[in-house]
């Protein structure tokens, strides 16, 4: 069985993952200021491509909700009822 090719950019999951780690390590203070950096950055990196996901996966919610050519967004319900 062949496995696909992983893609260079990581899905939303493995960006956040790997963000969630990247602050857990800057948290800890013990780096040096350049390897700090290097995390920063790569810590930017991967909050954009998070950004865009989110921003993608609410397009396409905003297009499946669709309704007569008119757009209808209702509140989601964070309640326990």
């Amino acid at each position: 069985m062949v496995k696909p090719a992983k893609s260079a950019t990581p899905d939303f999951e493995a960006a956040l993952k790997e963000l969630e780690k990247i602050v857990a390590t800057l948290e800890k203070g013990d780096l040096s200021l350049d390897t700090a950096l290097k995390h920063f950055e790569r810590g930017i990196t991967l909050t954009r491509l998070c950004q865009s996901a989110l921003k993608q996966a609410e397009l396409k919610v905003e297009m499946l909700i669709e309704k007569d050519g008119q757009q209808k967004l209702t509140a989601l319900d964070t309640e326990d009822e």
